[in-house]
């Protein structure tokens, strides 16, 4: 039986650089166990019980909206993330990483019961739209090459 750090064969189509992809998703679930937390421990300190989700306490609901906000985008981070990652690895980790900080700049800012302390963490989004970027370019470079259409009547 092969050990399990052998070298498959998927890691041989992946570019050099990939593992800061992946290490970069990795971040972001530790990430999200954090908030998770933090929602945990505010639902203690406010005496909020499952499966309530906002109350009259604003702190409590920025707090919870912190998180929520998180997961909301989650999805479509994590595909920016992988396939952008194709194309461009180191640029694309670094972006991710730029986006999990700004997060925690927002969710910081939004914890404090102030919603528009939310936005000190806006310039994570410039890492959101980096990734935009080289998702697209990633896609344009697996679009066939289209060549001109030969008509019936052009000879």
């Amino acid at each position: 039986m092969a050990p399990c750090f052998s070298k498959s064969a998927c890691y041989d189509i992946l570019p050099p650089g990939y593992g800061c992809v992946i290490m970069t998703g990795v971040g972001s679930l530790f990430l999200n166990m954090y908030f998770a937390q933090k929602v945990m421990k505010a639902r203690k300190d406010f005496d909020v019980a499952y499966p309530t989700m906002y109350t009259d306490n604003n702190e409590f609901n920025c707090i919870q909206r912190a998180h929520q906000n998180y997961i909301e985008n989650y999805p479509q981070f994590l595909m920016l993330l992988f396939i952008g990652g194709l194309q461009f690895p180191r640029l694309t980790a670094a972006a991710g990483s730029l986006y999990l900080v700004g997060r925690v700049f927002y969710a910081r800012g939004y914890s404090t019961g102030d919603p528009q302390k939310r936005y000190q963490g806006a310039f994570g989004y410039i890492g959101l739209l980096v990734m935009l970027g080289n998702t697209i370019c990633a896609a344009c470079h697996m679009l066939p090459k289209c060549e001109k259409p030969q008509l019936p009547w052009r000879n």
